[in-house]
């Protein structure tokens, strides 16, 4: 009987052992999400509940500022809808454009290398200058895309400077930057395994029921994650608003994380900045719980059963 448990009694200490190594190392992440991620995040929530510009001692005041914005603002709502607009937009878009190109990528074509960088390499160039060189492409009256319009027979079209045209073309811009995505996606094609491929083949499945039997769920996680990324960064975006509209026209490209800069950098009402930071953080934090209580509907593992 001895000899049977010291098997077992081996396995428990490295079992431990393991255990130690791992909780050690876990530390400096768990230091970081403290000091980067939920001390600021306090400290936020804290400001919010104040009346302070910045200059003098902060002033006490409760939930004041959250009861001026959903009563008295006069920004509130049309910022909550062109941010989930311009988000819901530049999601779509930038998920099914990187999807296409990637699968594109994927395949045998000459100049592979070349065209994968060619399409990275909007992502790593500077936002703002990114931005102000598609203004020249929107120019009213001289920009390549009213020029094509008028070759064509068109009207020429206000891209921003008319709230029905200034969401979705700087939509637009922003699909067009989502070279990461494309990266990640291409590699997960990569380590789709072949074999899964090669017996649909054998099966007589045709080129769209492979992709859709075979590639598509594999590819699941791999969508999962840059859905994921993808809503939460276009959920606080600024750049446009900053370099081409400043909120224009009226309030059609008033995004909150941009009507935060205006309140805290503008104005110097920071606590009432802040108070907007956290509805901002509430409307990340509800479409992310949607994202991840449905995933579990749509996500398969690489045996093709659900999460």
């Amino acid at each position: 009987m001895e000899t049977v448990n010291k098997p077992l009694k081996r396995r428990s200490r490295i079992h431990s052992s393991e255990a130690r190594v791992a909780y050690i190392c876990l530390i400096p992440a768990f230091i970081g999400l403290i000091f980067l991620t939920y001390l600021p995040l306090i400290g936020v929530l804290g400001i919010s509940l104040t009346n302070w510009t910045g200059l003098k001692n902060p002033e006490f005041i409760g939930f004041d500022n959250y009861i001026k914005l959903f009563t008295t603002d006069p920004y509130l709502k049309d910022s909550i809808i062109a941010t989930i607009y311009f988000a819901v937009l530049s999601v779509a878009g930038s998920m099914l454009y990187s999807f296409f190109i990637a699968l594109l990528l994927n395949r045998s074509i000459p100049a592979r290398g070349f065209f994968r960088a060619v399409f990275y390499v909007p992502f790593v160039l500077p936002a703002a200058a990114i931005y102000v060189g598609w203004s020249w492409l929107y120019e009213a009256n001289f920009g390549f895309f009213n020029f094509l319009l008028t070759k064509i027979g068109l009207s020429k079209v206000l891209f921003i400077a008319d709230s029905s045209y200034v969401v979705p073309s700087l939509s637009l811009i922003s699909v067009w930057l989502a070279g990461n995505l494309i990266v990640i996606f291409l590699a997960g094609l990569q380590n789709v395994p072949s074999i899964y491929h090669e017996a649909a083949e054998i099966d007589g499945a045709n080129g769209w029921e492979r992709f859709r039997h075979v590639t598509l769920p594999c590819m699941t996680p791999i969508i999962f994650y840059n859905l994921l990324m993808s809503l939460i960064s276009n959920l606080q975006v600024i750049t446009p608003a900053l370099s081409l509209t400043n909120g224009g026209p009226g309030n059609s490209s008033r995004f909150m994380t941009y009507l935060m800069y205006d309140q805290a950098f503008v104005n110097y009402k920071l606590g009432y900045a802040c108070a907007t930071t956290f509805i901002i953080f509430a409307i990340l934090s509800v479409f992310t719980a949607l994202l991840f209580k449905t995933s579990n509907l749509w996500i398969h593992n690489e045996g093709g059963d659900d999460k």
